[in-house]
Order: C-alpha cells, then structure tokens, then sequence
C-alpha cells in the first residue's frame, strides 16, 4: 500500500466505492495528486515529480488497465501480448507501437525513451528481471512500476510462475488501478472504473448463487508444452481460483503454485464436472491453440473419460481473464453463464 497519507485515503476511497451495491458515477470532487508522490511497490519505495509522459507497458493486463484510464497518448511502446486487446480499445492501441509479443529487449524498452516502465509481472522487470531490473532501469533515470498482484503475498522466486501465500483477490486489481490513478492524476477515472467493475462482478455472482450450496468441481488448463504431457493447470490461489471461490464452485488442484503442471490421470482421478480451457493468439507452445485442446479432450482415452468431457461441460474462456487484470471480472461471468447453460445454476 502507498506510503503517501494522501494516496492512502485516496485508495481507501475507491475500496468503499468498490463495496458499494449500485453503479457510483465518478465524482466530481475527486482528490488530485500532490507531487511528489511515493508509492510502496513490490518492496520498495517509488517516488513520482509528476505525471509519466511517456511508458512502456509491459504485458496486456497492464496496458488495458492504461487504456481503460485514458492513457493511451501516454503509452509509447507495450509488449507481451496473449490475445487481441478489448475491442473498444482497437482504434487507440493499433497507434500504438508494439515491440514484441512476447519478451522486449532491455535496448528496445529504454529505445522509446520512457519515464516510466510498468510490467505485469515481476519476472519481467524486477529484482532478476529478464527483460531489466529495478537498477538497470533506475540508473538510465527511468521509473519502474510492477503490478500489486504479482508480488503481494507471493514468492516469486521459486522459479515458474510464483507461489501465491493467499488467495489473489480483485481488491489487489482495484489498488493498481487506484495507485495507476494517482500515479498519472486521473482519480476519477479510476474510481469509475473500479465501481463499473465492481457491480458486474456481484450481479455475476448472484447469478448463479443457488449453486454455491453444489460446490461445482472445476479445473482450469492453461497450456501444455506438448498436448498430450501434464498441464499448466490452475492452483488454488491465484486468478481463477478466485473466480471459482466467488461462484461458490470448488478447484479441484490443491497446490500454491500459480500453474503447476498436472498429469491427466490425476485430472481424471479428480473428475471436475467443468473444464475451463484457455484461448489465446499466442502460440508458444501448441496447446495455447483452444481448438487444439479440444481435439484432445474428446479423443485421449485418459480426458475423454472425464465427467466434464463425456457431457461436454468445457468453456473456452479468454486467457487473460485468468490473470489478474480487469478481465478478470469477465472470467467470473463467463464461468456463471457456463454455470448456467450447463443446467447447474440450481
């Protein structure tokens, strides 16, 4: 949380806005910053003369957290990309240069001339960034910024995709877009975008609520490196397991690591009565292709024998609404119309 007594109340603001159970138009008395302005992040201190001019957006849930603030004339350059971005956000970001879809080089980040860079995820940028880190860019003047969500309550140094300590929860999403506000002094934006977020989720959740007395046994598969191998699934603390705990459904995958890699006889010991299958643009390995996963499920003589599979309760849900990031909230209604179509809402 920020260490600026202004920042604090700011975001203490947007977490009862948040809370609230009707839409809350921004209101017109929203604080604005006071530069300097010091923010707690990942572990260190980051302080701000004034508004970012120009930054570098490093991973999608972080750039349509930008563009959804209206700062898209401030974004120079962004990177690693999973899917297409949010359709009202396709005229803006095709102005926008794109220096890679996966991983940027150091020389193509500081190239742009940035003040700022804001990364997803701390393997990016961070302690042992593998894009940069915190030093590297710190000594070229330049301004680094990681999402909360990414190193709150989780060890990242494990290796992977991190060990989460406790459950990710959208009030870590709802203070990087209050911070992100503050940061570039458009609280107003941010308060309305936290609260538009905020009711979709609970009129998801109340969807489907009937449900939550079932205890819907769920499995989320991100990707495997080769289709027929263990599976990036889904552990019981990171995004999607927050989205099954909202929807009263149960994770299947026991473990604290973010994705670990499961084999199928043990999906298929566990006989989720849902499959939630990642879609993606991305192509790093040949199950990120949805439709490839498919073929899998119905045809391996180990998946195919699966509850899930046999009443072909699969959902293909967009990968970044597993991530943490504000497509998040579409995750939790994608899952509650599935919940629904598949008959189990009652």
């Amino acid at each position: 949380m920020s260490s600026d007594p202004k920042l604090r109340r700011f975001i203490l603001r947007l977490a009862f806005a948040a809370l609230a159970t009707c839409a809350i138009s921004a209101p017109a008395f929203a604080a604005s910053t006071t530069y300097p302005l010091t923010i707690a992040n990942c572990g260190r201190s980051i302080t701000f003369d004034k508004a970012p001019d120009k930054v570098v957006s490093i991973g999608q849930a972080m750039t349509e957290i930008l563009l959804s603030l209206g700062l898209s004339d401030r974004i120079t350059a962004t990177a690693v990309w999973f899917s297409p971005v949010l359709k009202q956000f396709d005229a803006e970001n095709s102005k926008i240069k794109r220096l890679a879809d996966n991983d940027p080089s150091f020389e193509a980040v500081v190239g742009t001339g940035p003040d700022l860079v804001a990364a997803e995820f701390e393997w990016h940028v961070g302690p042992n960034g593998s894009v940069g880190t915190y030093d590297q860019f710190s000594k070229l003047g330049i301004n680094t910024y990681v999402a909360p969500a990414d190193c709150a309550a989780k060890d990242n140094t494990t290796g992977g995709d991190g060990v989460r300590k406790e459950m990710l929860k959208t009030e870590v999403i709802y203070q990087e877009i209050a911070e992100l506000a503050a940061i570039f002094d458009v609280q107003d934006r941010g308060e309305a975008l936290i609260a538009r977020l905020k009711e979709r989720e609970d009129k998801a959740i109340a969807s489907v609520a009937e449900a939550r007395v079932r205890r819907i046994p769920v499995v989320f598969w991100f990707s495997s490196k080769e289709v027929d191998g263990e599976a990036f699934m889904a552990g019981r603390s990171g995004a999607p397991a927050y989205i099954m705990q909202a929807l009263g459904a149960k994770n299947v995958i026991a473990t604290n690591e973010e994705w670990p890699l499961v084999g199928w006889e043990t999906v298929a010991g566990l006989n989720p009565a849902i499959i939630v299958i990642a879609g993606m643009d991305r192509r790093r390995y040949v199950a990120d292709d949805p439709a490839i996963k498919l073929r899998f499920l119905n045809t391996d003589p180990v998946a195919s024998r699966i509850s899930a599979v046999e009443k072909k309760h699969v959902v293909v849900m967009d990968s970044q609404a597993m991530s943490p990031s504000i497509r998040l909230v579409d995750g939790i209604e994608t899952l509650a119309a599935a919940i629904r179509q598949f008959g189990l809402a009652k």
